[in-house]
């Protein structure tokens, strides 16, 4: 069974051919990913909005396919309207390159990630769920939002615009990023090889996880509509 028809079969929406998501992957050098609606369900509590293991898993997998493919590792941030810890704590433990805090214009952020980090903006991947991330949207190359049923005049709102290349069957607090890291792998026809070298620890999977705990994460957050260090 193709890879695209595990997806459609568990409620996952194509508005971009697999195939041409397969093509656009092939310049993709970051991965970027709203919080809240995405790695849950926007719930709040006085420690912020939560995260999944299983999505952290995910995004590991994500960014050890994308290493064993291209011999580097991409960039990974996260851009968010609030300050979220867990979000910062996620990032530090997994070494992401940024998180963006309490940017209600991402926008700002997305010029600052692309200055910082030598990248355009049809060089990203961004995983979104609602009305705040349009700006970075309407940029960047691939477009994978977050289900929510409570918004379906949203959804309909970023099919007829073209702002959207998949929409999850699963909802943030159900694991989305993990649907969406898994959907990236098995279209590059990477996951089982993954998979593999992750679950036995091999010497491939070993070299990706030096490189990587060797990063440093940044964290930044705005004043006065300027970019400033957390």
């Amino acid at each position: 069974m193709p890879i695209q028809d595990y997806f459609t079969a568990m409620g996952g929406e194509f508005f971009t051919s697999p195939q041409e998501i397969t093509k656009k992957l092939q310049t993709i050098r970051a991965f970027v990913f709203d919080w809240d609606g995405v790695f849950n369900d926007s719930s709040k509590t006085t420690a912020g909005s939560p995260y999944s293991e299983v999505s952290s898993m995910g995004t590991n997998l994500l960014r050890f396919g994308y290493w064993y493919l291209h011999r580097q590792l991409p960039i990974v941030a996260i851009i968010t309207g609030e300050n979220n810890q867990p979000a910062i704590q996620l990032a530090q433990r997994e070494r992401f390159q940024a998180v963006y805090s309490k940017f209600t214009n991402k926008q700002i952020a997305l010029d600052h990630l692309c200055q910082t980090q030598q990248l355009l903006p049809e060089e990203i991947a961004f995983v979104y769920d609602d009305v705040l991330d349009l700006p970075i949207v309407r940029q960047v190359a691939l477009r994978m939002m977050v289900r929510r049923k409570a918004s379906p005049l949203f959804s309909k709102y970023v099919q007829e615009n073209q702002l959207v290349d998949y929409i999850t069957a699963c909802e943030g607090q159900a694991h989305a990023v993990r649907e969406v890291c898994e959907l990236l792998l098995g279209l590059q026809d990477l996951y089982s090889t993954v998979v593999a070298k992750r679950g036995s620890f091999d010497a491939e999977y070993q070299q990706y996880l030096q490189e990587r705990n060797s990063q440093t994460t940044a964290f930044f957050t705005v004043e006065n509509q300027q970019v400033v260090p957390q």
